[in-house]
């Protein structure tokens, strides 16, 4: 009877944990995906910080990030108490908040203070609150609508359709949309008498060496995981928080041509599927809410483009770009850029929204960088000031030239993720971000760092100038008859055959090439893959694994004060569409499950079948029970 009735509950105990495991970390992820940390970004704020004093505000920056992301950390483990009482959330994670920022950016003011007027202000830029996520809508108010401190916790419990992904903060139902659903709304301007409408494209691979960190050397440099999420690079095989100008500059490169040592980094993008990456107990993985497998991207194609209204000019050496904004989910969507479609439905583009794609085609991330210069300063203060974008019509704001417009395409063979079970059956896809923006789509980003030789940059203006299609991966075309020859096209080196240039040895995978053929996974499904082996160069290291060097299983197939400002709008020549009312349903013919890399399921929902499978000890524990009970009592009688 002992025996009999442990096995029925203990089994019925753990089957009643395990079967309920999936509503119950449903329910806890709705609940914490739900609030998030707002804090104002002071780095936006500040357009004019003299170069001496850049060092220190970077590093402040860099600590204010980490502020927010400790925050954030709190209030998902204390998120079931702060609903029981909100003040909690004052007392305990907003209020010291507010001290350690104000302590960051006193020291920022006194920094730019020594070397120039010293910015006022910067202290009203310390107070954070807590906002609920705009489930329906998928992005968040306004800066002025945030909620007050300790109310969002409670208020944002339940709303929506939450899913929260498999780091427990996001991605939603609401944060997808149907292609198929979405109207044309892509706008060309008109080209204009001595635009420049050549194209130059330069072949980099797409990461296939698998070489990723947390790092982010142009906002943070010098600090580890400055990004709080990890990035793919292609190009540049040298870049991290410590990479200096002349690091880069004599990097190896991974692009077909060896005069384009730039580097092209973004976000990766994951399947929440329950697949363990290296990341997944490190800063900028797993402990930030970065989760899942990274997958490798289908195609990569890196295209410079020239400006309608006027001829270009070259980029200088070094300057660097970031488009997009990995913030804009609180900071709001002024600066967002990246855009998400399908292939075969690129005339459609949704900048709030990931794309759900029919059967046959694939995810597509595009980003069309800034190509307005100032024509004075590779980087600014705020990364953005020293770069503009064209208006509607092509041209470039008063006192700003046209250089060749960076436009970067990713494509992805991954599926339309079964939102009616929350990703278990095909599994949810997002970019990482910093932990308080919800792996958002509006918050994806790009950044780029011209390593270009002087005469492949001297080439690519010339063959944009004068409306040719030229470099990598791209088939020469004669001048256009309208185009004006560029003298400085004459003086520059042929460019080798496409078909027979060749990537630079990975440094760590000599038989990787840059960009593989798709494959298929061949390992059971029981074997892990093999671990990659990670790498650190620089000093300061914190002894954690910054630059994985093997590919992750992927699917077949200045001087003056500081001044601070509002963030500016940029002209928008891509309207989203607001395809809300369609983010709950997911396509047909893209839900296979035997397609989807599930190596590790985050959680399997039986039939009835399965749950009698599990079930079968506590039957067993039950007969024994009976049988003891039956024993008992003919015991007892046979007794009397």
């Amino acid at each position: 009877m002992l025996g009999g009735a442990t096995l029925v509950a203990v089994n019925v105990y753990a089957s009643a944990t395990e079967g309920g495991s999936d509503q119950q970390a449903g329910q806890t992820a709705q609940v914490l995906s739900a609030p998030t940390v707002y804090c104002p970004d002071a780095g936006s704020r500040l357009t004019d910080v003299p170069d001496a004093a850049r060092a220190d505000v970077d590093g402040e920056l860099a600590q204010l990030d980490q502020q927010i992301a400790a925050a954030y950390q709190q209030l998902k483990e204390s998120a079931a108490a702060i609903r029981q009482n909100p003040s909690l959330a004052d007392q305990t994670i907003l209020g010291p908040l507010k001290e350690k920022r104000s302590e960051s950016l006193q020291r920022i003011a006194d920094a730019i203070g020594r070397e120039g007027d010293r910015p006022e202000g910067l202290d009203d830029l310390a107070p954070c609150t807590l906002r609920s996520s705009d489930q329906g809508g998928g992005q968040s108010a306004s800066p002025q609508d945030g909620a007050t401190p300790g109310q969002s916790a409670s208020a944002g419990a339940g709303a929506g359709t939450g899913i929260g992904g498999q780091g427990g903060n996001g991605p939603v139902a609401a944060d997808y949309a149907d292609i198929t659903a979405v109207q044309p709304n892509v706008t060309t301007p008109a080209e204009q008498s001595g635009g420049s409408t050549g194209t130059f494209s330069s072949s980099c691979g797409v990461n296939a060496n698998g070489l990723f960190n947390s790092d982010n050397v142009i906002v943070a440099p010098g600090v580890s995981n400055g990004a709080h999420h990890f990035h793919d690079y292609i190009g540049n095989q040298s870049n991290n928080a410590f990479a200096s100008d002349d690091d880069l500059a004599k990097a190896d490169t991974s692009c077909a041509d060896q005069g384009d040592k730039s580097t092209y980094y973004w976000p990766v993008l994951r399947l929440q599927n329950g697949t363990q990456e290296r990341d997944a107990d490190k800063p900028g993985g797993g402990t930030e809410g970065n989760a899942g497998q990274i997958v490798t991207a289908k195609e990569v194609t890196l295209t410079f483009e020239g400006n309608p209204t006027s001829k270009v000019t070259e980029m200088p050496r070094l300057l660097r770009i970031i488009t997009g904004d990995a913030k804009s989910f609180v900071n709001g969507p002024a600066n967002a850029n990246a855009s998400w479609s399908c292939t075969g439905f690129e005339d459609r583009q949704l900048k709030d929204k990931y794309p759900l794609c029919p059967s046959g085609s694939d995810v597509v991330r595009t980003f069309r960088f800034q190509s307005c210069w100032d024509g004075r300063n590779i980087d600014s203060a705020n990364h953005r000031t020293h770069v503009a974008f064209e208006a509607a019509d092509g041209s470039c704001p008063a006192g700003f030239e046209a250089i060749p417009q960076l436009v970067q395409r990713i494509v992805y063979d991954v599926d339309a993720p079964s939102l009616q079970d929350g990703g278990r059956t095909v599994p949810l896809f997002a970019v990482d971000s910093f932990p308080e923006q919800l792996h958002k789509p509006v918050t994806d980003h790009g950044d780029f760092i011209n390593v270009f030789d002087e005469d492949l940059m001297r080439k690519m203006v010339g063959c944009i100038n004068s409306g040719r299609t030229c470099g990598a991966g791209a088939d020469e075309e004669p001048p256009s008859q309208s185009a004006e020859p560029d003298p400085s096209e004459s003086a520059t080196p042929e460019n080798p055959p496409s078909d027979t240039a060749s990537p630079v040895t990975e440094p760590s995978d000599t038989a990787a090439p840059a960009d593989p053929p798709a494959q298929t996974q061949s390992a059971e499904p029981s074997e892990p893959a093999a671990e990659p082996s990670a790498t650190r160069s620089g000093s300061g290291d914190s002894g954690l694994p910054h630059v994985y060097t093997s590919a992750s299983p992927k699917k077949s197939s200045g001087t003056g004060g500081g001044v601070i400002s509002k963030p500016t709008e940029r002209p928008e020549t891509q309207a989203p569409a607001d395809a809300a009312s369609t983010a709950g349903a997911a396509p047909a013919g893209r839900q296979n499950p035997s397609t989807a890399p599930q190596t590790e399921p985050q959680a399997v929902q039986g039939d009835l079948a399965e749950t009698g499978t599990s079930l079968w000890p506590a039957a067993f524990g039950g007969l024994l029970l009976a049988a003891g009970f039956v024993l008992l009592w003919r015991t007892r009688w046979r007794s009397s």
